[in-house]
């Protein structure tokens, strides 16, 4: 909205008017509105929270090895996060961009869809919340929204490479007319196609295309492609908020994460965007993408914000509608930018909370059919196994993994995982130039 307003001043001179049509800038800006609304925002919402008795119990003190007991700490603070990154997003962005309607679409549907399982939970005091079929399907409806939206597309284009010669952008195609920094006249290699490239970490030619995949369909692979793509966004928007909301289960560890691997997200987006960066690194240059970066920018600073009350000892929970929206976010921008594949390391940590839960559910089935109790971690999702005594155990179960023997403060795994995402999130970047 503002960006319109004052690129329209700029016609009549107006001083300041121009910075507008820098990305850093309204980036920038994003992340200090979104910190600001959400530390105002959110001292509001928890006094409101509190003034109704809308609060839930996480967890007694006989639960919690340090005993800590959580009573009277308001949920669903997710609100505060989605308000704090859609405010900016408005604001800021253009609003004519379909990466950024995207974005915004997406975060209204999970913020929705989590909304109303807390609040099944909360008001209607029903402890399984929304029935999971119905959660499914409101994931899986989002992933096919988003999926046919960058197929159906016109704006949903790659270049596949820019190349730089001689301070010059040349191509076999035509000159844009463009200005770079350096008054070099910027012309693209080729013009935007639509595409079903990816890229693949650690390979020198490290772009798939998915219709190598259906090669064998001969006319059909094209459409066979497209519908896999789909499918896979499906799967990735499904798998990835399933994932965030199953981190969500230590005061701030969830937001941490996720700010950790918005960032990294914002440099891949930044630097697809960019002509001469997606020249030096080899890369897809995705045209129109640099408005993800103060999509990501809002989403961090809303999530930094929110850190302020939901740090140990929390005093507010996001709740679904903060966990499922934050998964969402992040498995969508993965797709926009044809980097869905370097999830499993940038999230590794929602990875490997939810095969935890898989793998504990097969292994404590296939016990009970051998008519044994038996466990494969101490418990599940991961991060509860680092602070769960050995007093707490089940005596009748066989536990395949008794580690670690003592328990963690909650505090410290919060921080401990946060400091394995900086890494998985410094892999993810590096794997531009490890090949």
């Amino acid at each position: 909205m503002l960006y319109y307003i004052f690129r329209f001043l700029e016609q009549f001179g107006i001083s300041g008017s121009h910075l507008w049509s820098y990305i850093s800038f309204r980036a920038l800006l994003a992340l200090i509105l979104s910190l600001m609304i959400s530390a105002w925002f959110g001292e509001r919402f928890i006094k409101y929270m509190k003034s109704k008795n809308l609060t839930e119990v996480q967890r007694s003190a006989d639960i919690d090895p340090f005993g800590v007991k959580k009573v009277g700490v308001p949920s669903m603070g997710g609100i505060i996060i989605i308000v704090s990154i859609l405010v900016p997003a408005l604001l800021l962005g253009r609003l004519r961009n379909i990466y950024l309607i995207i974005m915004i679409v997406t975060t209204l549907w999970l913020g929705f869809l989590g909304f109303l399982d807390d609040y099944i939970k909360n008001y209607r005091h029903n402890k399984e919340g929304l029935p999971g079929r119905f959660k499914i399907v409101g994931q899986v409806s989002i992933g096919l929204i988003v999926g046919l939206i960058l197929w159906a597309s016109p704006d949903a284009k790659i270049n596949e490479n820019v190349t730089i010669v001689k301070n010059t952008v040349v191509t076999s195609v035509e000159q844009t007319g463009e200005k770079s920094g350096k008054n070099e006249i910027v012309i693209h290699k080729s013009q935007p196609v639509k595409s079903l490239k990816t890229t693949i970490p650690f390979f020198k030619n490290n772009n798939l295309n998915y219709e190598e995949l259906f090669s064998f369909m001969g006319e059909y692979k094209s459409a066979a492609a497209w519908i896999f793509f789909v499918l896979l966004t499906i799967f990735i928007v499904t798998a990835v908020s399933n994932g965030a909301n199953l981190n969500d289960g230590m005061d701030g560890m969830c937001a941490g994460n996720s700010a950790i691997i918005g960032v990294a997200l914002g440099i891949l987006a930044y630097v697809s965007s960019h002509l001469e960066y997606a020249s030096y690194l080899n890369i897809m240059y995705i045209p129109g993408s640099q408005e993800l970066v103060v999509f990501l920018c809002a989403f961090i600073g809303a999530l930094i914000g929110f850190l302020w009350y939901n740090a140990y000892p929390a005093q507010v929970f996001m709740g679904d509608t903060g966990s499922l929206t934050i998964g969402g976010i992040i498995g969508v921008t993965a797709v926009i930018i044809h980097k869905e594949l370097l999830l499993p390391i940038l999230c590794g940590i929602f990875f490997v909370e939810s095969v935890s839960v898989m793998l504990q559910v097969w292994y404590a089935r296939s016990g009970t059919k051998r008519g044994v109790k038996r466990r494969m971690f101490k418990r599940t999702p991961i991060h509860d196994a680092f602070r769960t005594r050995q007093d707490d155990l089940d005596p009748t179960a066989t536990y395949l993994m008794n580690w670690p023997k003592g328990a963690w403060h909650e505090s410290k795994v919060t921080f401990r995982f946060w400091i394995t995402t900086l890494i998985l999130a410094a892999i993810t970047i590096i794997t531009l130039k490890i090949r």
